[in-house]
């Protein structure tokens, strides 16, 4: 029984130690490769999936190849794919354009070095020829006095000479001067002056017949222009103490009002020969037209119909003179403020003074009170005709309340601006500017017959039934003559 223990732990014994030297041999009879794979089964599914260089040359040894294979070669293909991955992009060598200039056969013209550079600059800057600088007028007479042996330079005739000859004793004289050059110290020519105002006139001349005018009215006009410059230049004009420019009136505004005196209002002027040839009278008119474009119209028409060509200078309100151009304007035409001192001062004087006795209550009245005179106040004008014991002569304009129709007015807004009214017309304020431009109606303008003030005693302006009742019958005067003329009137635009 105890050798038969004994044998089963021997066989047992011997079994094992066959079977770990079976496992030796084995393991030393078997590729690293696999052994390789044994160790680290999971190595293929981490190592990244990499594209094979195109560059790699092809191998001929197959998958199942017995050749063993060392460990450090093993891991040599990791190594590369990481250095494939991140080594650097290839380096052109020619950039697009010279590529370009490569395909189509065009020779490369190389850029020159800096110091060829500055050499070619330095080359160029001594070819340039550095003009000389002119000689003043001055030393040149003084120099051509010297050489003609006069010992006074402005002795010298500032003659031209001939062509061809020079200063005598000099070398290399100077050119003969150009008929056209400006005269004096000056040596600057100015060729062909002559020929450019002959060729400005005849322009002149065909413009002028082309629009219908006379070339020879043109001419005077273009003349007055260039004179009113030269007064304006050396001072030679007057202003009165009201600020009055008579110069300026008659030059520049009534030639640029006249066109629309004549061609755009048409105004017929009746009974101008009531006002006198002389001395002070006071004309009394309606006022209208939501723009006060009657008064210069009443102006500009006793400038030109009568025969004295007198000037009429108007009253105006205080919110005239106010207006920054406005008022300047205003002044500089013969307005003034409407006050009885103002208006006294102008008749010692001898001055026409015309007065608007509606005021803003006229000029803003709306269109279906047209033609209705409003309340021409206490009677101030007549105060101060009755104390200069000067004629009041009623005037008439009908055709001055159709250049603008107020059919509405914005008081708010008029009392924000500090305005007397905010019209609203057919044309303003929809047309913004444009709404501004007056209608082209017919205007007639008729003088009525003087009312004497001579005829009262001393002091008669101090009588306010007098002041009233004058004023009074010259307001019903102007109101039969706006109705008589509104009969007569066949059209409002024509």
């Amino acid at each position: 029984m105890a050798a038969q223990g004994k044998t089963p732990g021997r066989s047992t014994f011997a079994a094992g130690a066959a079977r770990a030297g079976g496992e030796r041999a084995k393991r030393r009879s078997t590729p690293l490769v696999a052994a390789s794979v044994e160790a680290e089964p999971q190595a293929p599914a981490v190592a990244p999936k990499t594209r094979k260089p195109a560059d790699t040359p092809p191998t001929s040894q197959a998958v199942g190849d017995p050749q063993p294979v060392r460990a450090a070669e093993q891991a040599t293909p990791v190594k590369v794919k990481a250095a494939a991955k991140h080594r650097p992009r290839p380096v052109v060598s020619s950039t697009p354009a010279e590529r370009v200039q490569r395909l189509s056969g065009e020779r490369r013209v190389p850029r020159p070095s800096p110091r060829a550079k500055r050499a070619a600059d330095q080359e160029a800057a001594g070819r340039l020829r550095v003009a000389p600088a002119p000689v003043p007028a001055a030393r040149r007479r003084r120099e051509e006095a010297e050489a003609a042996g006069v010992t006074d330079p402005s002795a010298t005739p500032r003659t031209t000479r001939a062509a061809g000859q020079g200063s005598p004793g000099r070398a290399g004289a100077r050119a003969p001067l150009d008929p056209t050059q400006v005269s004096g110290d000056s040596s600057l020519p100015v060729p062909g002056v002559e020929d450019l105002i002959s060729g400005a006139i005849t322009a002149i001349r065909i413009a002028a017949s082309g629009a219908g005018l006379s070339p020879e009215d043109i001419e005077r006009k273009l003349a007055q222009l260039i004179a009113y410059v030269r007064r304006r230049i050396e001072g030679d004009y007057t202003v009165d103490e009201f600020g009055f420019d008579p110069d300026f009136t008659e030059t520049i505004v009534f030639p640029l009002l006249r066109p629309i005196y004549e061609k755009w209002f048409r105004i017929e002027v009746r009974g101008m020969e009531n006002i006198p040839a002389e001395g002070g009278a006071l004309l009394v008119a309606n006022h209208s037209g939501t723009i006060a474009i009657d008064s210069i119209m009443l102006q500009l028409a006793v400038h030109d119909e009568h025969p004295e060509h007198r000037v009429m200078r108007a009253l105006g309100a205080d919110l005239v003179f106010q207006s920054p151009f406005l008022g300047t304007f205003a002044r500089r035409t013969g307005s003034t403020l409407a006050a009885n001192a103002d208006a006294e001062r102008l008749f010692a004087k001898g001055e026409l003074v015309g007065v608007f006795p509606e005021g803003f209550k006229g000029v803003g009245k709306p269109f279906r009170e047209r033609y209705k005179l409003q309340r021409f106040g206490r009677g101030g004008f007549v105060s101060a005709a009755l104390k200069a014991k000067v004629p009041i002569i009623p005037v008439a304009i009908v055709g001055a309340e159709e250049i603008a129709p107020i059919i509405g007015n914005m008081s708010t807004v008029a009392r924000i601006f500090g305005l007397p009214y905010a019209p609203i017309t057919p044309t303003f304020p929809w047309l913004g500017p444009l709404g501004l431009i007056p209608l082209p109606s017919k205007w007639i303008i008729e003088v009525g017959a003087p009312i004497p003030t001579d005829s009262f005693g001393e002091r008669a302006e101090e009588d306010p039934m007098l002041v009233f009742d004058l004023t009074d019958q010259v307001r019903e005067t102007i109101q039969q003559t706006l109705y008589s003329l509104l009969m007569q009137r066949r059209s409002v635009f024509f």
